[in-house]
């Protein structure tokens, strides 16, 4: 919420299209609205249907949840201080829920003098990530330091920054791969908030035409799929994705029936046909839905990123396609992607637990069954040709950090590097006006209890883009401040000009576009100078999986569903 500072004084309301919102204007000259009220309708089922009038006629979700929004939230002031909960989901140990299902809110911080009020501001609207499971607007909290809180970039920036919720888990995305319960509700919901954003941010002094939107794992998932929908056209000017695009293998799930099946047999629902089960689980009890999902994170039947089961679908309406079909809708949006170098270790450290034990060796029959894990569409032929590839660095006694970055690599190229450099490809050959920017995030990781030779780990670098070694200044280094600096100069200069390197603030080095000229990207750490500008990210690598693997024969009929359900 606020910084720790002296209690924020009540200033003025503003009005918008959903009525009148208070807010906190802080004596250190940014304001702020908190849990501001940005869809009409959390969801309708029948004996509800009395009230859709006072619901926006666009929200035809069929979602999940039940409550609709009370004709008396659409006058007078809504008192937006504190945030508001986030959408019900899973606890971290999968046994309870927490959240609300009146959730569809978002947050809003402005730069402006006491004295002045601030006009025609580029806008920033951040998608938060948790593997489309778990998250919130506000981000994790500690000692009352809200990881997703605006203002450092607002202020630096000179921008305004929005977060907003969206729904998760079963509520937000089940499907039954038909009309019955089509899915992409969490997506819808962050079309709805970004449309909210266009038609009122100018009330809050934003320019409706200069809209960045940026998220960062499966948030920036969400930002690619929302490049890539046809109902976001005009919406947004520019995107930045951080550890994710809608071309990650976890991006799309292509057995939606099977999950809403198993969901439903959980709660008791009838399963034979998908109308029946659609129409139970909607009057399920929203919490016995939520933790009918569980995520496993021990003894796993294959690698966790092959376990992530309920994530967008493609629904013949908001995705008409696969995602690779659809960047022609990219054409006019300036794009920045990249990711972390040790994104995958979060996830490898699931899968092969040793490779953060010291003591513990790892063995080449390990890897090799990792391998296979990930490569399963492409059978004996696929493994075989990956681990040749990737084990070619161990020579005959290779060491064991060698094997256990290896491990990292790996996952990290899998799930994150190489979608992430086709997506990027993809969007050079669409653009008609639109520019694109490619980054590699290096900031070793923080995290005492991690090995000496790990690098930026997946979302090390949210706590630079949201200004966290200036907001709590005594748990970080000089050297981290350097990072950040850079870090929100190059993203609110892109948010205001499309081009990261020309806005109001300066940048230590300029930034190449990644082009037809060279595939140029950025390496971002606090050792930032003029050799970080680079070309070709791991190329040998980006090219056996876009080539030499795809040219294999896909093993037909091949479906991790069964083993996982």
């Amino acid at each position: 919420m606020a910084p720790a500072s002296p209690l924020p004084m009540p200033r003025l309301s503003r009005t918008s299209s959903h009525g009148k919102r208070s807010h906190f204007v802080t004596p250190s000259g940014w304001s702020q609205w908190l849990g501001t009220l940005c869809c009409l309708c959390i969801g309708l089922t029948e004996e509800r249907m009395d009230r859709q009038t006072v619901c926006n006629q666009r929200m035809e979700l069929m979602p999940l949840t039940r409550t609709c929004c009370l004709p008396s939230l659409l006058s007078g002031t809504l008192q937006a201080k504190e945030f508001k909960k986030r959408c019900i989901q899973m606890t971290l140990t999968q046994t309870d829920v927490r959240g609300s299902e009146d959730c569809l809110y978002l947050n809003i911080w402005i730069p402006q003098q006491r004295k002045h009020i601030s006009t025609n501001l580029p806008v920033m609207v951040w998608i938060y990530g948790g593997a489309f499971l778990v998250g919130g607007s506000q981000g994790a909290n500690f000692l009352n330091n809200y990881l997703y809180d605006g203002e450092e970039i607002a202020v630096r920036g000179n921008v305004i920054v929005v977060t907003i919720n969206y729904r998760l888990g079963p509520l937000g995305f089940l499907s039954t791969g038909d009309a019955s319960l089509p899915g992409n509700y969490g997506l819808k919901d962050q079309h709805m908030a970004i449309a909210w954003v266009k038609r009122n941010i100018k009330v809050f002094g934003g320019d409706p035409e200069n809209i960045t939107i940026f998220g960062e794992s499966a948030g920036a998932v969400s930002v690619s799929l929302q490049m890539l929908s046809p109902k976001n056209k005009g919406l947004f000017k520019r995107a930045i994705s951080q550890s994710g695009v809608g071309l990650c293998s976890w991006a799309i799930q292509n057995d939606p029936l099977s999950w809403a099946k198993k969901i439903g047999q959980h709660v008791g629902c009838p399963t034979d046909n998908t109308t029946a089960l659609a129409n139970c689980l909607r009057v399920s009890d929203p919490k016995a839905v939520t933790l009918a999902y569980h995520l496993q994170l021990t003894n796993l039947p294959s690698p966790l990123v092959h376990t992530l089961a309920l994530t967008p679908v493609i629904d013949g309406d908001f995705l008409p396609d696969m995602p690779e079909n659809l960047f022609a809708n990219t054409a006019d949006i300036d794009y920045i992607a990249g990711i972390n170098n040790m994104d995958g270790h979060i996830f490898a450290g699931i899968d092969l637990p040793a490779i953060n034990r010291p003591l513990v060796k790892i063995t080449a029959q390990e890897v090799y069954h990792l391998v296979k894990g990930l490569t399963v569409d492409r059978g004996e032929r696929g493994a075989n040709a990956t681990y040749n590839l990737y084990t070619q660095v161990w020579g005959d006694n290779p060491d064991q950090e060698v094997m256990k970055r290896t491990v990292v690599d790996l996952v990290t190229d899998y799930i994150f590097l190489v979608p992430t450099q086709w997506a990027l490809y993809l969007h050079l050959q669409n653009a008609r006006s639109a520019k694109t920017y490619s980054y590699l995030f290096s900031q070793p990781s923080r995290m005492p209890v991690y090995p000496s030779w790990v690098g930026a780990d997946h979302a090390d670098d949210l706590q630079y883009v949201f200004g966290k070694p200036f907001a709590t200044p005594l748990g970080y280094l000089p050297k981290h401040r350097t990072v950040s600096s850079a870090m929100i100069a190059y993203w609110t200069n892109f948010a205001r000009t499309g081009d990261p390197n020309k806005g109001n603030s300066k940048v230590p080095i300029a930034w190449l576009p990644y082009s037809n000229e060279g595939s140029y990207y950025l390496e971002i750490n606090n050792k930032i100078n003029q050799d970080s500008v680079k070309q070709n990210l791991r190329s040998r690598y980006v090219n056996f999986w876009n080539t030499i693997y795809q040219s294999l024969p896909q093993v037909a009929n091949i479906s991790l569903t069964e083993e996982l359900l």
